[in-house]
């Protein structure tokens, strides 16, 4: 259970309030495609340089709604999200670079990508609940509090786009991920692409 998921997180993700959010912006063919826990703990959790998740992801055309529910009060002490308003308007991919130390991801937009003037800090009670585009530069600083900051990150993908389960993609934590195997949910609408495997990946 613990290779596969846990069930709670596949209902969170199916919850008609979040998706009606979703819908909002993406439209009515929606794909769930990814969950992930992120957890930075007291004192110890790791910056987040800033990038765009569209680095990476096998997805064409390029187009994803990251929701970010807090599952602890998350605010600047202890390195919430961090974003630079407005910077997916233009639907670029900026220039990213290798950058090491004890961060958590090996991926950085190239300097001069942004003004740092302009970051803005997303802080959130537990319970509450972000949303960004593929496109928007964001990370965070290292938790220097005593307090755990944890969330849960789910994506949603418009059914008009395709997960390519050809293009292996790395990871930006330097491990690689098995994308091939990756399994979609169709939660709304129907497969206006035509193309998206819903099988692979599941198991019994």
């Amino acid at each position: 259970e613990g290779i596969h998921g846990r069930e709670v997180f596949l209902e969170l993700a199916r919850d008609p309030g979040i998706v009606d959010c979703v819908e909002s912006v993406l439209g009515p063919d929606i794909v769930l495609w990814g969950c992930a826990m992120f957890c930075k703990p007291a004192g110890d959790g790791m910056a987040v340089p800033m990038h765009q998740d569209g680095h990476y992801w096998p997805i064409k055309p390029l187009a994803t709604c990251t929701v970010w529910v807090a599952i602890e009060d998350s605010d600047r002490d202890n390195g919430c999200l961090q974003v630079v308003p407005g910077s997916h308007a233009d639907r670029k991919v900026f220039g990213h670079q290798t950058k090491s130390g004890h961060i958590a991801l090996s991926q950085q937009v190239e300097p001069g990508a942004y003004d740092e003037s302009g970051v803005v800090d997303v802080e959130l009670k537990a319970g509450q609940m972000s949303m960004h585009d593929v496109y928007l530069l964001h990370g965070s600083n290292a938790n220097e509090s005593t307090r755990r900051r944890s969330g849960l990150a789910l994506r949603y993908m418009p059914a008009s786009s395709v997960w390519d389960r050809v293009h292996v993609s790395p990871d930006a934590s330097e491990l690689v991920v098995d994308y091939a195997s990756r399994p979609l949910w169709l939660l709304r609408g129907h497969d206006a692409s035509g193309l998206n495997d819903f099988n692979a990946g599941h198991f019994e």
